[in-house]
């Protein structure tokens, strides 16, 4: 397939932003929104990212699919973006959005009237809402030492089937490993999206605070490849999957963030993330001040370590690892 020659009349590139409230000081806040719109007609899929402020890589792995979008020949369809969903989060490293405390994934579908999280939510989910999405694709991070992976949700239950088998379709589709939600994801922004018969995943780019450029790569080739199974774009040159053990191919394992520690005191941690793990294999040990261990954590199934702990320190009750478990 030829580009054309008026390949910017058939297709339009469009960046502005969307306003979400006004300061005291009378500055405005914003979201950044892209949007590539082709005379041709085909899917809608949207990209966001940056809903947790330090969860940063999702902004610039959206910013480098709209640049491979644009050399490429003409798009079949629309492809939309709010690459910074949480900037008031963003510019303080935060989690949440800093005004409020409040987890803004945790406050979907939103509410015009309610708290600033259930605001900023409410029009980001009815910007989506109103263009009819085929498919929304939320970019996240994890711990600092953690392998990529795809993330669906609990399944929302007979009524909403075949936004989520088309859901579960494309997470095949993406390259990386596969996991099922276990977590309550109630008043997230995915599992809100499938309860409005919107087929949405979750990708987990690896490591949160800073940009890891090979997680920006990863990112990228699973999305392109997404597209090119939607027919919005060619098929990529180089089929893209992400290393991961030949067991674990074409499954969807389960998250998992046990065992947790009995004790307080330092971590050293037996395996790393990506490694296939045993039921009964000790993966992680907990030593005192003085060099004494205080508890053995051992492996509740069989699995693969996702990521683990940012920090060293263990609390009594606290997870200390995270698993993919068969």
């Amino acid at each position: 397939m030829k580009t054309p020659k008026n390949k910017d009349l058939l297709q339009k590139v469009r960046y502005s932003f969307l306003k979400i409230l006004t300061g005291s000081d009378l500055s405005r806040r914003r979201l950044p929104f892209m949007v590539i719109e082709s005379v041709n007609p085909g899917p809608v899929v949207w990209l966001t990212g940056c809903i947790h402020g330090d969860e940063v890589t999702g902004i610039v792995t959206i910013q480098e699919v709209f640049k491979a979008i644009r050399k490429q020949p003409l798009l079949n369809g629309s492809l939309y973006a709010f690459p910074l969903m949480n900037p008031i989060g963003f510019e303080t490293a935060s989690r949440n959005i800093t005004l409020s405390k409040e987890d803004l994934n945790r406050s979907f579908p939103g509410d015009q009237n309610g708290s600033v999280a259930q605001r900023i939510a409410d029009k980001i989910f009815s910007s989506i809402k109103q263009t009819n999405p085929t498919l929304v694709l939320d970019l996240h991070n994890d711990w600092m030492k953690s392998i990529p992976y795809t993330l669906v949700d609990p399944n929302p239950g007979s009524p909403h089937k075949k936004a989520y088998e088309q859901t579960l379709k494309v997470a095949g589709e993406s390259g990386f490993l596969v996991l099922q939600e276990t977590e309550d994801a109630t008043g997230s922004f995915s599992y809100s999206l499938l309860e409005h018969d919107i087929p949405a995943l979750t990708i987990e780019l690896g490591e949160s605070y800073i940009v890891n450029e090979k997680n920006v790569e990863y990112g990228v080739k699973s999305i392109l490849k997404i597209l090119a199974y939607l027919k919005m774009t060619e098929k990529p040159a180089e089929d893209f999957t992400y290393q991961i053990p030949e067991v674990a191919k074409g499954k969807i394992l389960k998250s998992l963030l046990m065992p947790v520690s009995s004790a307080s005191g330092i971590i050293r941690f037996q395996t790393q993330p990506g490694n296939l793990v045993k039921k009964d294999q000790a993966v992680a040990k907990i030593y005192n001040a003085f060099g004494k261990l205080q508890d053995t954590l051992f492996c509740k199934q069989d699995g693969i370590v996702l990521g683990n702990s940012d920090y060293s320190v263990a609390f009594p009750g606290a997870p200390v690892m995270a698993f993919g478990v068969f």
